[in-house]
């Protein structure tokens, strides 16, 4: 009868906990991926590798209401995105009918969607004449969108410090720490192209982060905005429903609780 090796048997534990590692890799790593396909929030898996010193200054700066719950995937620059939150409060602020753009998770909506292709123009004609100002023949034809070389994280990256360098210019504080009336003047003045910037005019960048905002505020919470359907409840919209055929024929009306495709994903 062969006796047992003993290398045999530490090859064998060894393969066992790499086996074992790698299991508990590929469920993590699906997750994940899961996560980005589906749009969910997976910030829960990243949380303990997020830089816990830009954690607490969020949770410390003014007005800063958002849970840190994930981690910023395109803004780099952490007063990039604060000066995001307080624009985009501004834009949709909190009042007694609901929550404002930052409880709603609007710039977090905004830095996914800037992460993925849509920031980059991906799948937009992007072969030149570019123009940041329309002659008079252009402008007749009615608003002929974004003409700016620069892409749509460009934009946001410049008009967002260009607010802050207006901020302090004007005010001696950064825009995210500046007052109620201070922001909404600074956020006029671009709308009315009263801010100049380079490769576009101001209102476009303005007209862009509006929009974005809105989206953020209304869209599907699969998107990283609209965070618990606050958007769609004050609205009383019913979201992703299935079916309405248990309720189209009722002569009463049916106000429904809304759905979102998360519900739909299992996870």
């Amino acid at each position: 009868m062969a006796e047992n090796n003993p290398s045999d048997d530490a090859n064998a534990e060894k393969q066992k906990q790499q086996d074992m590692s790698r299991r508990k890799f590929l469920k993590n790593s699906g997750l994940v991926a899961g996560g980005l396909v589906g749009g969910s929030i997976f910030g829960g898996l990243l949380t303990n590798s997020f830089d816990s010193k830009k954690e607490q200054q969020i949770a410390q700066s003014k007005d800063a209401q958002i849970d840190v719950h994930e981690a910023m995937q395109f803004f780099t620059r952490h007063q990039d995105f604060m000066v995001l939150m307080a624009a985009t409060e501004q834009i949709y602020p909190e009042d007694e009918d609901g929550p404002g753009a930052i409880k709603l998770d609007v710039p977090y909506y905004i830095d996914k969607q800037l992460a993925g292709r849509w920031g980059i123009n991906g799948r937009d004609y992007r072969h030149g004449p570019y123009t940041a100002v329309l002659d008079a023949t252009d402008k007749s034809a009615g608003p002929a969108g974004e003409q700016s070389i620069l892409d749509r994280g460009d934009i946001f990256l410049q008009g967002l410090r260009k607010m802050d360098d207006e901020s302090q210019k004007r005010f001696k504080t950064t825009f995210d720490k500046a007052e109620a009336e201070q922001q909404i003047e600074i956020l006029q003045d671009f709308e009315n192209d009263k801010v100049k910037m380079t490769g576009l005019v101001a209102s476009e960048f303005m007209a862009l982060l509006i929009q974005s905002t809105l989206e953020g505020a209304y869209s599907d919470p699969v998107y990283g905005g609209n965070k618990n359907m606050e958007g769609w409840k004050m609205k009383e919209f019913p979201g992703a429903q299935a079916s309405y055929a248990g309720y189209i024929e009722q002569d009463e009306f049916k106000k429904l609780e809304p759905v979102s495709l998360r519900d739909y994903q299992g996870h």
